[in-house]
């Protein structure tokens, strides 16, 4: 992938600080719901269970740290896939009639405070609808080829892109409408849940961002597709549930599974039409 075609965005910020501090369990709302399925992918629990602690859990003990050292090629490889986001959805935005407010990518190190609560690097790239903020450790890069087996710059590039697919979703209301659905009583784990449904949308919207980006600036090379394919294979509920319980429990799913999340990425990229991402309707 030549990166480098990519530009600057203006959205960077590094260091300490992100959003206010909001504890308090079901409180959280659906940021805080972002971050705690977050929690549950990485430690495989159920998201909804940590929400009556997750408030204190989360908060407690969190600072937000300023990375002792940010790598000058990393920073703007980040910064170069934030700006072609902003060009991709900025252009989608226009296109219905509409306005993409760009959203800011925060690099920290080891924890930070968020409008979503306290969160350490063990969470993972996050978003944060509370301050319109995509989180990201850059030390998840590397956790992301030693233990998730994906490598290549564009394997990170869709994590990025997943992230801001999550943005896309806040302006456009489905953050709104899921939570809405949530108390009315609709499940948000399980393999239809609206977790499942809300992540596989991200990387629907990933893939349409890739399918613009490259036809915008033709930086893609043999192979990075398959890297972002090779990483969505490797980050399904049951990949990793199997890797790491040696089961597989469809009812406690927050993510969708690899065939899925892998489905749901080419879609998008395939169509570069964000039409085609509704994971809300029907089954999946």
């Amino acid at each position: 992938m030549d990166w480098r075609r990519g530009g600057s965005s203006n959205n960077i910020e590094i260091g300490s600080g992100g959003g206010p501090r909001f504890g308090g369990g079901r409180g959280l709302g659906l940021g805080g719901l972002v971050v705690l399925a977050l929690l549950g992918w990485i430690f495989f629990k159920n998201p909804m269970a940590l929400l009556d602690q997750g408030g204190a859990a989360l908060d407690s003990g969190t600072q937000s740290s300023v990375p002792t050292e940010v790598d000058p090629e990393q920073k703007a490889f980040v910064s170069a896939i934030l700006h072609s986001t902003e060009q991709t959805w900025g252009a989608i935005f226009q296109a219905h009639g509409a306005t993409y407010v760009e959203p800011k990518l925060h690099i920290f190190s080891g924890g930070v405070n968020t409008a979503c609560g306290g969160a350490t690097t063990a969470v993972g790239p996050f978003y944060c609808p509370g301050d319109q903020k995509v989180y990201l450790d850059l030390a998840f890069f590397q956790q992301l080829q030693d233990e998730l087996q994906s490598s290549g710059d564009f394997a990170r590039a869709y994590v990025i892109a997943h992230e801001v697919g999550h943005h896309v979703q806040n302006l456009t209301g489905v953050f709104a409408r899921t939570d809405a659905a949530r108390r009315r009583g609709a499940p948000m784990e399980g393999a239809s849940g609206l977790s499942v449904r809300q992540e596989l949308q991200a990387d629907c919207y990933a893939g349409v961002w890739a399918n613009h980006s490259q036809q915008r600036l033709q930086w893609l090379q043999p192979g990075d597709i398959e890297e972002a394919l090779n990483a969505a294979s490797h980050i399904g509920d049951d990949t990793l549930q199997q890797q790491a319980q040696g089961r597989v429990r469809p009812d406690t799913f927050t993510h969708g599974t690899s065939a899925q999340r892998v489905h749901w990425f080419k879609t998008g990229f395939d169509s570069g039409d964000m039409d085609q991402c509704d994971t809300f309707a029907g089954t999946l």
